[in-house]
C-alpha cells in the first residue's frame, strides 16, 4: 500500500519529466548537441581502453612515424615525433571536460551567492556586489585569463584560476536580476510574512526558481571556457607538452601547415566539435525552459 502511495505522489513529477523529455527529443538540434556532449564524455571516461596507443599520451617519440597522414593505422595522422594524433585529441577531451567543470564548479557558486544575496537584500549590499560586477565585466575574460597566466607558471591549475578569476560575473548578473524579479512575488512575501528565515528564502524559494536558467547558462558557458582555455594553451600559456591538450595540438601543429595540414586542422575540429555540442545543448535548453536573456 505504502508502495502504491509513493507511486502516486512521484506521478505527476515523473510525468512533468516526461514532457519535458518529450519537448527535447522534439528538437533536432538539442539532440545532436546532447549526443555529441554525451559521445566527448564516454571517450574522454574510457580514453585508455578505446585509442589504439595510450602510450602515446606522454613523451613518447618514434621518429619513424613522424607526419603520418591519415589512415587505417593512425585515424588523424601522426605529428612531428610520431605521436598517434586521435589518440591525444582524445586524452585532449579529459583536459577541456577538466577545465570546463573546475571552472564553472567555480564560478557558478560564487556569482550565484552574490547574486541572490544582491537581488534580495538591496541597498548598499547591492551597490557594492553589483559594481564590482561591473568593473569586473568590463575586462575581456580573454585579457585577464592572458594576464593571470602570464603571471603565473603556465600549467592546467592555472589555466583554471585564469578563467575563473572573471567568469563568476556572468552568473552574479543572470542571478541578480531573477532575483529582483522573483522577491516582489507572492510566495516570497508569504515566507516572509511566516518569519521564514533569510537563508530559507534565498536557497528554497528563490533559487529553485533560477535552475534552468543556470543549466542553460552553464551549458552554454561549457564550449566558451573550453574555447577561452585552448587559445590560452594556443598561446603558450595554458598546458604544457607532454600532456595533451587541444590547444597546444593546434599550436604545435600550425608550424608544418599547409603540408602536414591534419596535425593542426584535425585537433582544430575536435575543438569545434565539442564546443558545438555544448552550444547546440544548450540553446535546446533555452527553447526548453523558455529562458531569456541567458547568453
Amino acid at each position: 500500500m505504502s508502495d502504491e502511495l509513493a507511486l502516486a505522489e512521484d506521478a505527476p513529477r515523473l510525468s512533468s519529466a516526461y514532457q519535458s523529455w518529450y519537448r527535447f527529443s522534439r528538437n533536432p538540434t538539442a539532440m545532436i548537441g546532447l549526443v555529441i556532449v554525451v559521445a566527448c564524455v564516454l571517450a574522454a571516461l574510457l580514453a585508455p581502453w578505446i585509442t589504439p596507443y595510450p602510450d602515446h599520451v606522454g613523451a613518447v617519440v618514434n621518429f619513424r612515424a613522424r607526419h603520418l597522414p591519415p589512415s587505417a593505422d593512425y585515424w588523424f595522422g601522426t605529428d612531428n615525433v610520431g605521436r598517434d594524433i586521435f589518440t591525444r585529441v582524445i586524452f585532449g577531451f579529459r583536459v577541456s571536460l577538466l577545465l570546463a567543470v573546475v571552472v564553472l564548479g567555480t564560478a557558478i557558486p560564487i556569482g550565484t551567492v552574490l547574486g541572490l544575496t544582491a537581488g534580495y537584500f538591496g541597498g548598499w549590499v547591492e551597490i557594492v556586489i553589483m559594481r564590482l560586477t561591473d568593473i569586473a565585466l568590463a575586462i575581456p575574460p580573454l585579457v585577464m585569463a592572458l594576464a593571470v597566466a602570464a603571471v603565473l607558471s603556465p600549467d592546467l591549475v592555472n589555466s583554471m584560476l585564469a578563467i575563473a578569476a572573471l567568469w563568476w560575473t556572468w552568473h552574479t548578473r543572470l542571478i541578480y536580476s531573477i532575483t529582483r524579479q522573483l522577491r516582489t512575488r507572492e510566495f516570497v512575501e508569504a515566507a516572509e510574512t511566516l518569519g521564514a528565515s533569510k537563508f530559507h528564502i534565498l536557497f528554497r524559494e528563490i533559487l529553485p526558481n533560477c535552475v534552468s536558467a543556470i543549466a542553460v547558462k552553464t551549458s552554454l558557458d561549457c564550449g566558451f571556457v573550453i574555447l577561452v582555455g585552448a587559445s590560452l594553451s594556443f598561446l603558450g600559456l595554458g598546458i604544457q607538452p607532454p600532456t595533451p591538450d587541444l590547444g597546444t595540438m593546434v599550436a604545435s601543429g600550425s608550424a608544418f601547415l599547409p603540408d602536414y595540414w591534419w596535425e593542426s586542422v584535425l585537433p582544430g575540429c575536435a575543438i569545434l566539435f565539442v564546443a558545438l555540442g555544448f552550444n547546440l545543448l544548450g540553446d535546446g535548453l533555452r527553447d526548453l525552459y523558455d529562458v531569456e536573456n541567458v547568453r
